[in-house]
C-alpha cells in the first residue's frame, strides 16, 4: 500500500477507536514519526493529511527541513535530545515533545531566552518506571509543572510517554490511564506558564488503546511508512 493509503487506513482506525470511546475523532492528532524516511516520503505523508511530523534525530531534522519536507505542517522533535544539540532544535520545531530530564529543561530554557523566543515543550514521563528509559517520574512531573513559571524560555503544553512495549492488546491501558489522570491533575491546577492541551501517547502497536484512554496525539511511523530497515 502507498503512504496515502496507509494514512487513510490509519485515519479510519483512529476514528473507530475514538467513537468507540465516545470521543470526537477530531480531538486526536496524528503525528507521523518520520525517522529514517527521506524528504520525499515525508512530503507524501504531509500530502496525505497527517497533522504534524515528528523527528527523532537532529541530523535528519536539519537535512530535511531545508528540503521542504515538512512544508504545510508543524514539525516536532520526539527523540532523545542531547544538551549539546539543543541550539540546533530550539526555534526550529514547534514543539519538543521529549524533555525528559532537568538538565535538558534547563538547557532548552537558557537557549530559548538567548534566542529571544519561548519554546513549547512537553514533559516526558517514565510512566512504566523503566530504569533503561529517560523521563520524569510522576512525582517529579507534578513538582516541575508547579514551577514552570521559573522557566520563562519555555511553555509547557502537556505530557508525553512511551510505555513498555506491549505483549498483547490492552497491556498498556493501565499506563495510559495513569498518564491521563496526571494530565488532568496538572490541567486543573492553573499553573503559570502551563496550558495542558497535548497528551502525546500511543504508537503503531497500541494507539487504539491510547485513544480509548484519552490520548490527544498519537505518534506513528511503521503504520504509515512500513517497517524501518536499520543498517547492520
Amino acid at each position: 500500500m502507498s503512504i496515502a493509503e496507509n494514512v487513510a487506513a490509519l485515519r479510519g482506525r483512529m476514528d473507530e477507536a475514538a467513537r468507540a470511546a465516545g470521543r470526537d475523532p477530531s480531538e486526536i492528532l496524528l503525528c507521523a514519526a518520520t525517522k529514517m524516511n527521506d524528504a520525499e516520503r515525508v512530503k507524501e505523508a504531509v500530502a496525505a493529511g497527517v497533522d504534524c511530523c515528528g523527528e527523532n534525530r537532529v541530523q535528519e531534522l536539519l537535512q530535511k527541513k531545508p528540503m521542504g519536507a515538512y512544508e504545510g505542517k508543524p514539525v516536532h522533535f520526539i527523540g532523545h535530545l542531547q544538551t549539546n544539540k539543543v541550539n540546533k532544535v530550539v526555534g526550529q520545531v514547534e514543539l519538543i515533545q521529549s524533555v525528559d530530564r532537568q538538565e535538558l529543561l534547563d538547557a532548552v530554557n537558557r537557549t530559548a531566552l538567548r534566542m529571544g523566543l519561548r519554546q513549547e515543550i512537553l514533559l516526558e514521563v517514565n510512566i512504566g518506571e523503566e530504569p533503561q528509559k529517560g523521563g520524569f517520574s510522576v512525582e517529579q512531573t507534578l513538582a516541575l509543572a508547579a514551577k514552570m513559571g521559573d522557566y520563562p524560555g519555555v511553555f509547557l503544553r502537556g505530557l508525553m510517554a512511551i510505555p513498555p512495549i506491549p505483549e498483547k492488546k490492552g497491556d498498556n491501558c493501565n499506563y495510559f490511564t495513569k498518564m491521563r489522570n496526571l494530565f488532568i491533575d496538572i490541567a486543573g491546577k492553573k499553573y503559570d506558564n502551563v496550558s495542558m492541551v497535548c497528551l502525546s501517547m500511543g504508537m503503531s502497536d497500541d494507539f487504539e488503546d491510547a485513544i480509548a484512554c484519552g490520548s490527544t496525539m498519537i505518534r506513528v511511523g511503521t503504520a504509515i511508512f512500513g517497517a524501518r530497515h536499520y543498517p547492520t
